[in-house]
């Protein structure tokens, strides 16, 4: 690790550890590709500049990714007023002298192939997490290893020492989603390119960028100051986006090691640009699938029917009693866990800038429909639902066919909120539909995959310190918001390690995760590398 040096040294001392990682570069002196010769140097070089304007334009390479060069992104919530000013001066500088590189850094990161679902890719998944090893140790981390599961691999690593003071566990993946329909993207999804402020590539958002943006938030403090605020330790797995199939048996069987006061995660959307967000709450889900059975083979309906009961005519009653006219679910008890909202929180939801006209525009629907006497966020974020996915039975092909079915099949879906437990709604539900079929018919329900919902109070320190972060970047007051949709990992980290998650999500709704053309903002890059080098310190408090 580069240490603090008079300026007129830190530069003349660099040729040797440049020279020594050329090799392993495309790039010669005077800037290496080699990680940690990099990092290192731009420190030194960052220390001069501040004190140079010859410096400042050495410590600024041109651009090297395409596009227009990136914006100097202005920084409107400056620095508070703390008891070591300097220190976060020299960090907040170091942050600037350095934007080039990190975007140079995150596109080399991008453009590794991690499609972690493709056998074919299982090579590429694995050299991206050699890349971050490389990485990790490059800014300064005093631990840094690469974990092997049945599948692809865990980077796992931590910056520790600091008695007393709390630690945060940072989560992110370094997978990403298969890139097709190739044919739809305007530039290849493994090339990065800066179009209009955005940065479009497979991967830029979901979730390559945000966690990148915590990896140069680690390295601004490692490199201007030598040490971290606080504990800090990162799990980064390479399975995400096909489950995480390994990482709650690796997490049960690190429990000790991954002990933390907290975890951070960037893997999600502000509620606006321009306007940061804390996610403090999640849905959790219960799945089931229902067959209804009837006669033992399919019968003629001019024969049969009117005298033996039709699957489909039964199983689509059962569907039609499963809510009531108010829009409720009407499975008994389903609501009794459910924690309501807080007046408070009615007040802050109905304060947010919600575009309801938009959002029933992408819908594409008529008009809105929900539970009575609940707004449209209220009834995506913290009410529970339930959902017909999908139906089928009989004849389906083209043309005609009289035929009284022996089978129908529906799958549904409940959404679940703070208090719900998903294997006693399964339970719930099984034991509605059961009592409410005809006596005629048989019914068999099969409970699929589910997850817990997840609330985290927020009072909670790390909560707090996680919106004072981004309020300082910002330049306004961070909101408090809850996603409809479920993290099952959020539940693993609070049933395993009992710590609660703060959900800093970085991204846009409009950022086309797993879609063609995926993008992630400039400024919202930039702001979220500054965002977290401010979490290590607002921590700390």
């Amino acid at each position: 690790m580069c240490r603090p040096l008079p300026a007129s040294r830190c530069v003349t001392r660099w040729p040797e550890p440049a020279t020594r990682c050329a090799s392993r570069s495309r790039r010669r002196w005077p800037w290496p590709r080699c990680g940690a010769a990099r990092a290192r140097l731009a420190t030194c070089l960052g220390r001069w500049a501040r004190g140079t304007k010859a410096g400042s334009d050495l410590a600024r390479r041109p651009p090297d990714r395409g596009g227009a060069p990136a914006p100097s992104i202005p920084h409107p919530g400056g620095l508070l007023s703390t008891p070591d000013t300097d220190t976060l001066q020299a960090i907040d500088a170091y942050l600037n002298d350095n934007e080039a590189r990190f975007l140079d850094e995150l596109f080399e990161f991008l453009r590794i192939p991690s499609v972690s679902t493709d056998p074919e890719n299982a090579a590429d998944v694995r050299r991206c997490a050699e890349w971050l090893i490389e990485h990790l140790q490059g800014i300064g981390l005093s631990t840094v290893e690469l974990h092997e599961t049945p599948g692809h691999p865990i980077v796992y690593a931590e910056h520790l020492g600091k008695e007393g003071a709390p630690t945060l566990l940072v989560y992110g993946h370094y997978d990403v989603q298969p890139p097709d329909p190739l044919e739809l993207w305007t530039t290849p999804p493994f090339e990065p390119q800066v179009r209009e402020g955005k940065i479009f590539a497979r991967g830029a958002t979901d979730d390559k960028g945000q966690v990148f943006c915590h990896i140069k938030g680690l390295e601004a403090w490692l490199q201007t100051v030598g040490e971290l605020p606080i504990n800090v330790k990162l799990l980064i797995e390479g399975e995400e986006e096909v489950g995480s199939v390994n990482l709650d048996h690796w997490i049960a069987a690190h429990k000790e090691r991954l002990s933390c006061d907290a975890v951070v995660i960037s893997d999600s959307s502000m509620f606006a640009p321009g306007i940061p967000s804390i996610t403090y709450g999640l849905r959790g889900l219960a799945y089931l699938e229902m067959t209804v059975e009837g006669p033992d083979h399919d019968l003629h309906s001019g024969l049969f029917g009117g005298a033996i009961p039709n699957p489909i005519n039964e199983i689509a009653g059962i569907i039609a009693r499963l809510h009531d006219d108010k829009g409720q679910v009407a499975i008994p008890g389903f609501y009794d866990d459910v924690i309501a909202l807080s007046d408070e929180e009615r007040a802050d939801f109905a304060a947010l800038p919600f575009d309801e006209a938009g959002f029933l525009e992408e819908s594409g629907a008529a008009a809105l429909r929900g539970e009575s006497g609940y707004t449209t966020l209220e009834r995506i974020w913290a009410r529970p639902t339930l959902d017909c996915n999908g139906i089928w039975g009989g004849f389906t092909g083209v043309g005609a066919k009289t035929v009284l079915p022996a089978k129908a099949h529906a799958k549904f879906s409940c959404r679940l909120v703070p208090g719900q437990d998903p294997e006693r709604v399964a339970e719930q539900a099984e034991a509605f539909v059961r009592e409410i079929a005809h006596p005629s018919v048989r019914v068999t329900v099969t409970p699929h995959h589910g997850g817990k919902p997840v609330l985290t109070e927020r009072d909670a320190p790390a909560v707090q310190a996680a919106t004072r972060a981004l309020s300082r970047v910002w330049g306004k007051e961070a909101v408090f918001t809850r996603g409809g949709g479920s993290i099952p990992v959020v539940a693993t980290f609070s049933d395993i390690l009992k710590a609660p998650t703060v959900l800093m999500g970085l991204g846009l709704e409009d950022d086309r995760l797993h879609s063609p053309d995926e993008k992630f903002n400039l400024e919202n890059f930039y702001a979220g590398v500054r965002a977290s080098a401010y979490l290590w310190d607002e921590s700390q408090s």
